[in-house]
């Protein structure tokens, strides 16, 4: 054990993310060292910030707080503490279960946890964090909660209603994290889309993205996690006149059958889907979609799947993931359905499914060979250096393998001539600037 160390391990999403970051720097502040997932914990203080989304994400979170725990009951930790989704939805249950944990904090009262340990919350610092990521990229959140009314879904259950953060607080934020060198910002939220209606009574996410886009300095923008009912259309036009706002849109489908829609409480249709769509690829020629497709949904039947696979068969996602249908209690369909598909069944859906996507994107990735793309160096591996083109989003896309002809520097942009295809990653050489 480390004294005055405190190790910061975070499950889940990217907006967990950027509530450790924002925990690690008033630790930082109050004087501890931090060391963010570290591969074998040292310090005598652990926190985890944990996932409560689906099954999986549960069980992950659950066995990491009961190995943290067996390590303080060998008296290799002194105090351990839980924060994030995992506690805000099942604090009590965790009380009673696990009571070698020091604290639970849930969504929203982490800070409590600095006073706790007997330290100060540093108000003039509420927005600035100690980034986990490489230091010319982050993670910007723009809003908490979800006001819609998905019937798997419990997000709203765990972080309650859509609360928009005020334009100018995101805007000195990113002026703050251009000043440290962050040129690459991942616009993320429950739904981007949302945006503002809480706050302005109307979506102001054009606006936003437009504010971010003027700043000097910020060099690429990319949005996650747009909702496809009531798309305000208006950010088409921003993506596509600033340059610095990538041809990328993060929209989760999830399905595509009418009756599946339904069912879902998506409140969309398929046609509307495909129109949306189209009237993406129109407006902002050469974009790249990222969605998300669910299987196994109560109530999906053979002709809905086998809907949804030809429906991605003939779009052609430049990005697609798929996951099996997690029965969440306290959602709609908790109430309303069973679930009634087997999970061979989903299993098997999802393997065919991302089988195709695998296909299409080789052949979205061939295209490129003999193009020149700018890329950003995220790393340098043993036998390349590691980017990405705008169209790759960290940790969730492809990657662009670049070979070692020349030295490159991490954070800066190239121009990569792409000379060979994989499904999910490029290789390419630097050419002249």
């Amino acid at each position: 054990m480390v004294n005055n160390r405190i190790d910061v391990v975070t499950l889940g999403c990217s907006k967990n993310l950027v509530d450790s970051e924002l925990l690690m720097r008033q630790l930082v502040a109050n004087g501890y060292t931090v060391e963010h997932d570290p591969e074998t914990p040292r310090g005598d203080i652990a926190v985890i910030n944990t996932c409560g989304f689906i099954g999986d994400a549960k069980e992950e979170s659950i066995n990491m707080i009961l190995a943290f725990a067996e390590a303080k009951k060998r008296n290799k930790l002194k105090k351990l503490f839980v924060m994030g989704c995992l506690s805000e939805r099942y604090r009590e249950e965790l009380l009673a279960e696990i009571p070698e944990v020091d604290g639970f904090y849930g969504k929203f009262d982490w800070r409590g946890l600095i006073k706790d340990l007997g330290k100060s919350y540093y108000k003039e610092w509420e927005f600035d964090r100690l980034l986990s990521t490489p230091p010319h990229y982050a993670y910007l959140k723009i809003s908490e909660g979800c006001d819609r009314t998905c019937a798997y879904c419990s997000i709203p259950l765990i972080t309650g209603k859509y609360k928009s953060r005020p334009i100018e607080e995101i805007v000195e934020e990113v002026r703050q994290l251009v000043g440290k060198g962050v040129k690459e910002f991942q616009f993320i939220a429950q739904d981007l889309t949302y945006y503002g209606v809480d706050l302005y009574r109307q979506m102001r996410l054009p606006e936003l993205v437009e504010r971010v886009s003027d700043i000097e300095g910020v060099e690429w923008i990319r949005l996650h996690y747009a909702y496809p009912a009531h798309f305000p259309t208006d950010l088409l036009r921003v993506i596509r006149q600033r340059e610095n706002v990538c041809n990328y849109l993060d929209i989760a489908l999830q399905h595509i059958s009418d009756p599946m829609l339904k069912i879902m409480r998506r409140n969309i249709t398929k046609q509307q889907t495909i129109d949306l769509i189209q009237r993406f690829r129109d407006e902002v020629p050469g974009i790249h979609l990222r969605t998300t497709m669910m299987v196994g949904h109560p109530g999906e039947r053979e002709e809905d799947w086998l809907e949804l696979l030809d429906f991605v068969e003939q779009t052609r996602f430049e990005r697609l993931g798929a996951f099996p249908y997690s029965h969440e209690e306290g959602t709609y369909n908790d109430k309303h359905y069973a679930d009634d598909v087997p999970a061979e069944v989903k299993q098997e859906r999802m393997h065919r499914l991302m089988e195709l996507q695998e296909g299409i994107a080789l052949s979205v990735n061939e295209m490129k060979v003999g193009k020149t793309m700018k890329v950003i160096i995220d790393r340098e591996d043993p036998d390349f250096y590691v980017g990405r083109t705008e169209f790759d989003s960290p940790e969730v896309d492809g990657e662009v393998l670049v070979d070692k002809t020349r030295k490159l520097e991490t954070g800066r942009f190239y121009n990569v001539k792409i000379n060979g295809a994989m499904p999910f990653d490029l290789m390419g050489t630097v050419g002249k600037f």
